[in-house]
């Protein structure tokens, strides 16, 4: 049978764990605006909610024209946005410079959270 001294300690250990394990979670992408895969009008800004509290400074995204209707083979052109934290903490803001144009997009984001741990990922959208 353990001793009192002994269980203490390996309380204090698993407690130790359980919160060093929940320390080093990663954000996860929640949600989008405009949504993955979806069609609609230019947007004035794109949004991506995450679930944790981004650290702004090291979190990135790039807009990327992927294709413009009656332009078969047009290559990929990065188009100019700025990139913000909201007052929330948890959401990416992306504004393009200019008006979009018809076709589809793409947004490559890269987010980091307290843990420094960066994760990245890809939407894709069409304007209509």
């Amino acid at each position: 049978m353990p001793t009192p001294r002994f269980a203490a300690r390996l309380t204090i250990v698993s407690a130790s764990m359980f919160f060093a394990a929940a320390a080093l979670a990663h954000p996860e992408l929640l949600s989008s605006s405009p949504q993955h895969q979806s069609q609609a009008p230019a947007p004035a800004a794109i949004t991506l909610k995450f679930s944790e509290t981004l650290t702004p400074q090291f979190s990135s995204a790039n807009l990327v024209m992927t294709g413009m209707p009656g332009m078969p083979g047009h290559g990929e052109m990065k188009v100019g946005a700025s990139v913000s934290g909201a007052s929330d903490g948890k959401t990416l803001v992306i504004t393009p410079a200019a008006r979009l144009m018809p076709g589809s997009y793409r947004v490559d984001w890269r987010a980091v959270s307290a843990d420094t741990h960066p994760i990245t990922g890809k939407i894709s959208f069409q304007v209509q």
